[in-house]
């Protein structure tokens, strides 16, 4: 099928119906498209054609024709390799409207405000300068305070309590199966482990969306919640952190061999420090630390429950500005509590030197 690019001189109904097929899909890989062109190429010369015979070429010349196709319409077609699989993504990404605009149009109010804010629990609560997961269990994502939600800052500060009317929450099993079809229409992921996470497409189509609502731009140097691959420039929420905690240096796990092979060593290219591999970024963050493998081996319930508490102890320090962003609705009220309460003088120096001495006796990052 090398000569199918040569042949398509015009857009036709096999462009179409190609067209139609990401439409439907969301997302596409090499894969998938081997299989949806086979059909069309079967249709076009009427004779069998095996998707192993459709080249990258094929795949590509209808992938350029598809986004030619749509770019009047405020659509572009972007790609990106997942950051586990090195698998390359292509999706169709909506170039002008806000992400959660669109999403509007599928969901109901209660179900983008349970997205508001399982977006808060994975970039904000279980993404800290000394663990960054981003990512939420099961559990956790069926939590009340997720479902229903908690109170709200109002721009000036009060909390602000959301009526029924404006935002009732879902039950559990309404919860259960937003997550199901959101899984379904690869906006999340869900490993083996049960950790749901933002899919190849989700980053794709929220880039710019998570870099306005969860890092601070008045201060682009200080420790920023959405983080970029030092190699590919994407945005990292599985893969390797420098051992520094203020330090914004990641790799994905798929970028590490490239990267250090052009680097005479080992060392963050930022604050050089070294660079052991061993310091993670996403649900690693927790399954290779000794109390979770503990808690696997004593039972399920407790392992949880440690690393929530765990996390509650730890609780951060506003970044930079300590501004909240009016568009982000807190998970947790007692973190956002905690963050405006003040200190007295000299307090918050020495709880910050008592801190880092009993961190400094933990194991402050994973074992492989």
């Amino acid at each position: 099928m090398s000569d199918a690019g040569d042949i398509q001189t015009h857009y036709n109904d096999g462009n179409r119906a190609f067209l139609q097929s990401f439409f439907a899909r969301g997302t596409m890989r090499l894969e998938d498209g081997q299989k949806v062109l086979a059909g069309i190429f079967t249709v076009q010369e009427g004779k069998q054609t095996d998707p192993k015979d459709v080249t990258q070429e094929d795949f590509d010349s209808y992938v350029s024709a598809a986004a030619d196709a749509i770019s009047p319409y405020d659509y572009e077609i972007r790609s990106t390799q997942h950051q586990t699989t090195k698998e390359r993504i292509y999706a169709l990404v909506n170039s002008v409207s806000d992400p959660l605009t669109q999403l509007a149009t599928m969901r109901t109010p209660d179900e983008i405000s349970y997205i508001k804010r399982l977006l808060d629990a994975m970039f904000e609560t279980h993404n800290t300068r000394r663990r960054e997961v981003m990512a939420v269990t099961s559990m956790e994502a069926l939590e009340t305070k997720v479902r229903k939600g908690s109170n709200r800052q109002s721009e000036g500060g009060e909390p602000v309590q959301a009526t029924q009317s404006s935002d009732r929450g879902l039950t559990q099993s309404e919860a259960e199966k937003l997550l199901a079809n959101l899984v379904k229409e690869t906006w999340l992921e869900r490993s083996n482990e049960g950790f749901y996470t933002l899919s190849p497409r989700a980053l794709m189509e929220l880039r710019t969306w998570l870099v306005e609502a969860y890092n601070d731009s008045e201060d682009p140097d200080s420790w920023q919640r959405i983080k970029f691959c030092e190699a590919c420039k994407e945005i990292v929420t599985i893969g390797q952190r420098c051992t520094e905690r203020e330090c914004n240096v990641r790799l994905h796990n798929i970028c590490t061999s490239a990267f250090w092979n052009s680097r005479p060593a080992k060392k963050c290219p930022k604050c050089e420090t070294v660079w052991n591999g061993k310091a993670y970024v996403g649900q690693k963050a927790i399954t290779s630390r000794e109390e979770y493998l503990k808690g696997k081996r004593r039972s399920g319930g407790k392992r949880k429950n440690d690393a929530v508490e765990e996390d509650e102890e730890d609780a951060e320090l506003p970044v930079a500005s300590g501004r909240r962003k009016n568009r982000r609705i807190p998970v947790e009220e007692e973190s956002s509590q905690e963050a405006d309460t003040p200190v007295e003088e000299g307090e918050g120096e020495a709880g910050e030197q008592d801190e880092e001495e009993q961190e400094e006796e933990e194991d402050e990052f994973p074992l492989e």
